[in-house]
């Protein structure tokens, strides 16, 4: 890759950079306008993984859910970069204030896919040997860490 100066540049550097500057992002998206649907759901998930220290729990998202998703064009969250996934969140978060009520409820229907996806990748051993480009599933638990009323207690 290059520079605008046609410079090579170091893919690990950039990767490096883009992981610190938008694993920031979850916590700027916690800061505004965050739908109740997204609370309950960091809630659950927080909750979850305090009991289940290991994330023992595997819940495999249903052949419905993956069509949900498929129909907004969203990829699973293991295939997602951080960028990716940042990108997501603020959709959700614009379609959750919605006046379309299908849009609003397909919205906070994702937001629990995607809370479920997480549960299964943090449960297995696929958090471990992922790539530095498909680690998006890192801003979803970020932005629930920001977000639940939960995260402060002790553990």
């Amino acid at each position: 890759m290059q520079n605008m100066y046609g410079t090579a540049i170091n893919n690990n550097e950039n990767l490096n950079k883009e992981s610190f500057s938008t694993l920031a992002t979850p916590a700027l998206l916690a800061s505004g306008r965050v739908p109740n649907s997204h609370k309950r759901a960091a809630d659950n998930f927080i909750v979850i993984k305090r009991l289940y220290k290991t994330q023992s729990i595997k819940s495999h998202i249903l052949n419905s859910e993956m069509d949900l998703l498929r129909k907004y064009g969203f990829k699973p969250l293991s295939q997602l970069t951080i960028t990716e996934v940042n990108k997501e969140i603020g959709t959700l978060q614009e379609w959750s204030f919605s006046d379309n009520l299908q849009l609003k409820n397909d919205s906070d229907m994702l937001i629990q896919i995607r809370a479920k996806e997480l549960r299964t990748i943090l449960s297995s051993k696929y958090a471990m040997y992922t790539s530095e480009m498909n680690n998006g599933y890192r801003t979803l638990e970020r932005y629930f860490e920001e977000i639940t009323k939960f995260y402060n207690l002790p553990h």
